[in-house]
């Protein structure tokens, strides 16, 4: 008998957590947490004397870039996500190195000597996903048979799976909805059958896991989360960790936008360079590490909110509803790459991130603006059919360059398809099924260079001046 879909949300797909990567950061720390649990839950924490954490495939290929062996440390101590304080990553991280051991689960101290026991495997790559990681526990560092041993692939967007529990990654199966659906067809039929936009659709599905305010509060959170991260992007100068000697942008932009305000009159294209900067300061403060939105993923993280920062500052339709209906539309969209095709960088490239938040913006834009069903499909079509192919190739296996600007080109885009499809009436010949099934095909076409191994593209052909 086949498995039954499951059921994505919104809190599914918007996650808070820390930079610079959902799948390679994001997602490890959990996979932390996931193991320690199950540690906990047979009762074995107390008798561990080490740790060996293997990093397979892009893990381990773009892991040094994407902080993935600073995640796992951080997991390893009882770290997650959306409680860890990201300044006092260094000096946790710190400790461990100067004193060769980690508290696991924040509870008990024990030895770890990094270069022995996180180890990277660039040339493996298992066979369930190219993000993979194996952690084992024995009782001494002598001793060869563990006590414990899990696999776990990190699938995308922060979501984690553990080998042979496929489906642990999402807790809902979608015949406890409502409203199901698994195709925008479906999605589309749904909202002309109750004569609804599909922001309430989404709405009426959350309604059966939380009460109407736990989804009111749930929402807030993280527009008021994706707020502050422009906000702190704005304002922190200096040079991106890594080695690219990468300055931020985002201050000295801001700095000339608010600086000159009556300059700013005289070009019309103004409000693009707001767009560009909301985007930016996201996507630094992710570089940095620093704590964002995963919307649908790290990579991507600042296009949404850039999108919806230019909804509540230049529209006059913006109100504290269409923001949370805006989140839930671009949830609804975004559920369906999840599910039939992919939010991973490392599965199909950039146009998986990138691409997909570009599509999740313009069609929900065009719903908070106004739109019909149809124009929120068309948009979020025209998003991702002018993305696809996008390949994933950062530079030193950082995600700076070319992620930082390419959210910025994204935000830019998903607006304009938003205008696009509102110009017409929602009849298009390139439907949104169709473009997701052909992202899903380009992605496994693509050469793995070109997904988040930092073998291909940009990653090598940078030269220097």
């Amino acid at each position: 008998m086949a498995a039954e879909h499951p059921y994505v949300g919104v809190f599914d797909l918007f996650k808070i957590g820390i930079g610079p990567s959902s799948s390679h950061s994001v997602g490890p720390m959990r996979a932390a947490e996931m193991f320690l649990a199950e540690l906990e839950g047979k009762g074995r924490t107390d008798a561990v004397g080490r740790v060996e954490v293997d990093l397979y495939g892009s893990l381990a290929l773009t892991g040094i870039g994407h902080a993935t062996d600073i995640a796992v440390l951080m997991g390893l101590q009882g770290e997650v996500p959306d409680q860890i304080d990201p300044a006092s990553v260094a000096a946790k991280l710190a400790m461990i190195r100067q004193q060769n051991e980690l508290r696991l689960a924040g509870k008990r101290t024990i030895s770890f000597l990094e270069k022995e026991d996180l180890r990277f495997h660039r040339k493996t790559f298992l066979e369930g996903h190219p993000n993979a990681l194996r952690f084992r526990v024995f009782a001494t560092r002598e001793a060869s048979e563990p006590l414990a041993e899990a696999t776990y692939y990190s699938i995308g967007g922060g979501f984690v799976i553990q080998e042979g529990c496929e489906g642990q990654a999402i807790q809902h199966p979608i015949s406890a909805v409502p409203f199901p659906f698994n195709s925008a067809a479906e999605l589309l039929k749904l909202a002309e059958q109750n004569g609804c936009g599909i922001s309430q659709i989404a709405w009426e599905n959350e309604r059966a896991f939380r009460t109407e305010a736990e989804i009111r509060d749930g929402l807030q959170k993280i527009w008021e989360t994706m707020q502050a991260c422009v906000e702190r992007g704005c304002r922190n100068e200096g040079i991106l960790p890594g080695g690219l000697n990468v300055r931020r942008r985002a201050p000295s932009l801001f700095q000339t936008l608010t600086g000159r305000p009556e300059a700013n009159m005289r070009d019309p294209l103004n409000i693009l360079d707001w767009v560009d900067l909301y985007a930016i300061a996201v996507n630094e403060e992710n570089a940095a590490g620093g704590r964002v939105v995963t919307a649908p993923t790290n990579g991507a993280a600042g296009i949404i909110p850039a999108v919806l920062c230019y909804f509540d500052r230049f529209c006059p339709e913006s109100t504290p509803e269409k923001i949370q209906q805006f989140l839930l539309t671009a949830a609804a969209i975004g559920a369906l790459y999840k599910k039939n095709a992919s939010i991973s960088g490392a599965e199909v490239g950039c146009q998986g991130e990138v691409g997909v938040a570009c599509s999740m913006a313009a069609g929900a834009l065009t719903e908070v603006r106004g739109g019909n069903p149809h124009q929120v499909e068309e948009a979020a079509e025209i998003g991702m059919e002018h993305n696809l192919g996008l390949t994933c190739d950062p530079i030193k296996g950082l995600v700076q360059v070319p992620c930082i600007e390419r959210n910025a080109m994204g935000a830019v885009k998903a607006i304009n398809a938003c205008r696009l499809a509102l110009r017409g009436d929602g009849s298009h010949f390139v439907s949104l099924d169709r473009v997701i099934r052909v992202m899903k095909r380009t992605g496994a076409d693509m050469s793995s260079r070109y997904k988040e191994t930092s073998r291909g593209g940009l990653a090598v052909n940078i030269s220097e001046c």
